[in-house]
């Protein structure tokens, strides 16, 4: 006699097809998920870098206008300070933990296929 899931193979070929294409159908979206996650993250980054040199630059501009007119004002002080809260904005995004649930749905969808076989082979058995 047939382990059950060689009679569903052989008896219903369409079903297996459809589990694998929904199987594929479930990577695939869970994968586009999880690489949103890091796009996101790699682009925070990028700006992170970029405005943290601007905030440099600004700063060391400030510092020489200032020194060279030998007064203060507070333009010397908001501009860099727009870029380094830009900058630290860029930087908590980018370095942020965040809880990654990737491929979640595809491990339980797994778990549960292994399961129902388990199951079937031990009726199976007896």
């Amino acid at each position: 006699m047939l382990h059950p899931i060689f009679s569903t193979v052989l008896g219903h070929p369409d079903l297996v097809a459809e589990h694998l294409a929904n199987y594929a159908a479930l990577i695939r979206e869970e994968s586009s998920q999880a690489g949103r996650g890091i796009a996101a993250r790699i682009v925070a980054a990028v700006l992170a870098v970029a405005t943290v040199t601007l905030a440099l630059g600004l700063i060391g501009v400030a510092v020489l206008l200032g020194v060279m007119h030998g007064t203060f004002h507070w333009v010397l002080v908001a501009v860099p300070g727009v870029a380094v809260v830009i900058a630290a904005f860029c930087i908590w995004y980018a370095a942020r933990p965040t809880k990654t649930y990737a491929f979640e749905d595809l491990r339980s969808q797994l778990d549960a296929d292994l399961h129902a076989l388990r199951e079937a082979g031990a009726r199976h058995d007896r």
